[in-house]
């Protein structure tokens, strides 16, 4: 008997004793996506009889003594919009439903290469750019602890699959907390690594070539352990490589022989920029107090760069970024809005706008601000190990799929804001490519999950992860929606 939430690590060590076999592990999870994703939808492309040859391939190689690696006939899905050979990758548009893969993404690769068994795809929003997940060829997915609410986006689908139990492990993506907001609108794990340290070939559509150099783009995994975000990012940096100018040059994580109670912690709890719901900022009280009692030196409200420096910088280049693939007529659409706007307004529609149309010289300035944050950073990590702040700045919303998404209002604290203020603080690390794993804390007074973010210095995601472990085990771990215990 399989439980609903075993971790991957648990079900691995299962395997390898002898006590479980491959196929029983997927057939244990394929009868969950049965039972629970004509409710849920996130397992949207399903790949199960090839799964099944894979599988009883494991089986047969472990009985002969084989070791295919870390993974080896651990089933699991990934993001849709990774390659999948024999499957469709069209990041949610109908015009590419029928763009069917030949090879795999090579995060992909990596982990079928390391023994994993890829039964499925899970769902996304269009063009990978909400915070829900829905689209017109695969419909909406709900999150598992509220069937009215978003499991996140874009990585949503993985999220509600990870918390319903129907996978134990996932790829994802994260650009605009694309991994982090979806793990914590579900109460799982999910980790933003350093930019440029996970390959990205593969996270594409047609006519994209040279997606590894995509501005603040990762791909990384997703779970209910922090364990098993240990186990996958060593097999998604596996060779550990940094992308940079000159290509993927070898590299090594940033070492640190501390461990997290010898840690100084800086928390920020909110911020003008993005208010912050009290049903998180209460937890993390909570947490500075656990911090605090296990001997961490905690600093409060201790932070790194300018909020409103960063959070434009980030915005016209995330924007940027997502803008270089709009076809021609958006394009010139978002160009004359741009130059028709007030210049003194600078709100979300604005930066949109502008930062979707910007010219090479403007980008320049924008990365040279970047620069300044990422000198500032680099000081700031020379007097706290790691920073944790909001993921977001409420939990998981009900489904509001009309007009723009700035247009969206939630209510925090009683009060309207934008859902796109939660940018904010998706943009804190990630616009200058630091890692970020995102940790479950409990529930709000609805009783729907909250999270938070650990953030490292460059290539110190062994630290956030170590950190992510240890709170897993002392202080609060992934809790099972209450309804399909």
């Amino acid at each position: 008997m399989i439980p609903p939430w075993p971790s991957a690590t648990d079900m691995l060590a299962r395997f390898r004793a002898g006590e479980i076999s491959s196929l029983e592990l997927l057939e244990h999870h394929i009868q969950r996506v049965h039972k629970l994703d004509p409710a849920i939808n996130a397992v949207v492309v399903r790949t199960f009889d090839t799964a099944r040859e894979r599988a009883a391939a494991a089986d047969a190689a472990r009985a002969r003594g084989e070791d295919w690696g870390p993974l080896h006939g651990l089933p699991m899905t990934v993001k849709e919009s990774f390659d999948l050979p024999g499957t469709p990758t069209c990041w949610g548009f109908p015009q590419y439903k029928d763009n069917i893969a030949q090879q795999p993404a090579l995060a992909v690769k990596r982990l079928l290469d390391a023994g994993a068994v890829v039964f499925g795809k899970t769902n996304v929003p269009v063009a990978l750019a909400d915070w829900q997940s829905f689209n017109p060829v695969y419909g909406t997915t709900n999150n598992p602890w509220d069937l009215t609410r978003s499991p996140g986006g874009s990585s949503g689908g993985a999220s509600a699959a990870l918390a319903s139990g129907m996978t134990p492990l996932e790829l994802g993506s994260d650009i605009g907390a694309s991994i982090r907001n979806p793990a914590h609108y579900c109460g799982v794990y999910g980790h933003k690594p350093t930019w440029g340290v996970v390959p990205m070939e593969g996270h594409q559509l047609p006519g994209v070539r040279c997606i590894d150099s995509l501005d603040i783009a990762v791909a990384g995994p997703l779970a209910r352990s922090a364990q098993d975000l240990q186990l996958a990012m060593q097999v998604l940096t596996n060779p550990l490589q940094l992308f940079g100018p000159m290509g993927w040059t070898n590299t090594q994580w940033l070492r640190s022989d501390k461990e997290p109670h010898q840690c100084r912690v800086a928390i920020v709890f909110d911020d003008p920029e993005a208010r912050v719901d009290h049903s998180i900022q209460n937890q993390l009280h909570a947490l500075a107090d656990f911090l605090r009692s296990q001997g961490v030196t905690v600093l409060e409200d201790h932070r790194p760069v300018d909020s409103a420096q960063s959070h434009r910088v980030y915005m016209h280049l995330l924007r940027a970024a997502t803008g270089a693939w709009l076809d021609d007529a958006t394009y010139a659409q978002f160009q004359a809005l741009a130059l028709g706007s007030d210049p003194a307004q600078d709100s979300m529609r604005e930066r949109v706008w502008r930062g979707s149309t910007l010219t090479h010289r403007e980008w320049v300035e924008f990365d040279q601000q970047r620069a300044v944050l990422r000198a500032q950073w680099r000081a700031y990590f020379e007097t706290v190990d790691l920073l944790i702040t909001p993921v977001a700045t409420s939990p998981a919303f009900v489904h509001q799929q009309q007009g723009e998404r700035w247009d969206r209002m939630l209510k925090v604290n009683g009060q309207d804001q934008p859902h796109t203020d939660s940018l904010f603080w998706a943009g804190y690390p990630g616009v200058v490519g630091l890692p970020a794993t995102a940790i479950p804390m409990g529930q709000s007074p609805e009783g729907l999950p909250v999270g938070a973010q650990i953030i490292g210095d460059t290539l110190a995601d062994p630290l956030c992860l170590k950190m992510a472990r240890w709170l897993e085990t002392e202080w609060c771990g992934f809790v099972p929606p209450p309804q399909l215990n």
